[in-house]
């Protein structure tokens, strides 16, 4: 028997950078009205060009029955939220907050947006730039049953939904964890790889010997072809993604009283990365701390 098809969705989708784009082209390829939110005129004429109509501000947007949200950082989620509760009606919306944010900042963000009748799923995602592609990212998926199935539909065209609890905040409490480990495989990748050159082995040759056994990780086979690339490698996820992401994870450690010695390792290379200058580059270029230690390397516009 054929599935009953679901209703589309008008849906405000916020931040259509690198990883927000394609996700909202899989959404509107899904059949879901869409109307992309961004400030950078770059982005909006990106959306342009792949059939999603984009605006500057939320709001400038129509009114949607769902706001999806990929921003990238905790105060840019804040200033969204204020901004919604001030010039916009976010009653009987549901807002998926799939950025990644930490439990902290979904938690007080969805309390404010709860206390004006909106509905809140937080639904951070994993699977980069490729996976969002593809609609097959991963969706750390939490909050009330109601506002969860309100959210069924966009969350097929994004992906699988793993649904880890009721309480907002579950969700990102899962994303951090999983940065933990994305940190620390890139790094571990990176410093393998600059081993390898130091034994004078050539990298390139001993990718694929090493990532078809037991080292392998899903981080060395992504970005392993790219850390053997130039300090231009196309950008999938910048360096500066993994700064904000790495403190996550090391704020929320430190509130638990967890011990993270390798994440904090980690950690320092991705700093040590963005002070040399490669904040904006592909987050692959981690590697650089290795080829060139010591040397800072200054920031050129491509």
């Amino acid at each position: 028997m054929a599935s009953t098809p679901q209703p589309a969705h008008t849906i405000t989708f916020v931040g259509i950078g690198a990883i927000g784009l394609p996700m909202a082209t899989q959404l509107a390829a899904a059949g879901h009205r869409v109307t992309g939110v961004d400030p950078f005129p770059a982005a909006r004429e990106r959306a342009d060009a792949a059939g999603i109509s984009a605006v500057e501000s939320i709001t400038e947007a129509p009114q949607a029955d769902t706001v999806v949200v990929m921003v990238a950082t905790p105060d840019q989620l804040a200033e969204l939220v204020t901004l919604a509760l001030a010039d916009t009606d976010p009653a009987g919306q549901t807002w998926i907050i799939m950025s990644t944010v930490g439990p902290a900042s979904v938690v007080e963000q969805a309390a404010r947006l709860e206390a004006a009748g909106a509905a809140v799923v937080d639904a951070p995602v994993t699977g980069g730039v490729a996976r969002a592609s593809t609609g097959e990212l991963t969706m750390f998926v939490s909050g009330s049953p109601a506002a969860t199935a309100a959210a069924t539909e966009p969350l097929a065209a994004l992906g699988t939904a793993r649904i880890v609890g009721e309480a907002i905040g579950d969700g990102q409490a899962i994303k951090v964890v999983n940065q933990h480990l994305c940190a620390v495989h890139i790094a571990a990748a990176a410093e393998a790889l600059a081993l390898a050159s130091s034994l004078g082995l050539d990298p390139a040759a001993v990718l694929p010997l090493v990532e078809s056994g037991a080292a392998a990780s899903w981080m060395l086979s992504d970005r392993g072809p790219r850390m053997l690339q130039d300090t231009d490698a196309p950008v999938m996820s910048r360096v500066d993604i993994f700064v904000k992401d790495t403190g996550l994870v090391a704020d929320a450690a430190s509130a638990a009283g967890a011990a993270t010695p390798v994440l904090d390792a980690a950690r320092e290379r991705f700093l040590t990365a963005a002070a040399s200058g490669l904040g904006a580059r592909d987050d692959s270029r981690v590697i650089e701390t290795y080829q060139d230690a010591g040397h800072p390397r200054q920031e050129t516009n491509a």
